[in-house]
């Protein structure tokens, strides 16, 4: 079986603010950008890998769930409890640095992992946890 990873999906409260941050701080090209009312499906990816994407949907889209559940889902976010996403890069430090200049809200400066990584972590605008590993 030969499998890749197309798209992942992530949830976002604020289309605007979600589109600033993945295509401005992180520098990721936005590859659709979907409306329908006020809601937005917004599709983006790093460059030079265009058959993997990461779509940020709005949690109001998310089919079968009640709005208590919603609800919920929203807070988890803002707690960044929710969802994450795990991303990779040759320099963690400076990586870092660029985001932190951004105001990106900071979870962790680098910091060497008893388990054997680099990495650092922040939180989008949704709250959603963004975690970056340092590859050799």
């Amino acid at each position: 079986m030969d499998l890749t990873i197309h798209a992942s999906f992530l949830p976002h409260t604020d289309p605007e603010a979600t589109l600033t941050f993945y295509r401005d701080v992180l520098g990721w090209e936005v590859r659709n950008n979907v409306k329908y009312g006020d809601m937005a499906w917004i599709t983006v990816g790093p460059p030079g890998q265009p058959d993997t994407s990461l779509v940020l949907q709005p949690v109001a889209a998310f089919p079968g769930i009640t709005d208590d559940e919603r609800r919920m889902i929203t807070e988890m976010m803002a707690k960044g409890t929710y969802a994450a996403l795990n991303l990779a890069t040759k320099d963690v430090d400076a990586t870092f640095n660029r985001l932190q200049a951004s105001d990106a809200e900071v979870v962790q400066e680098p910091t060497d992992q008893p388990y054997g990584v680099r990495d650092c972590s922040f939180r989008d605008p949704a709250g959603n946890l963004i975690r970056i590993q340092q590859t050799s």
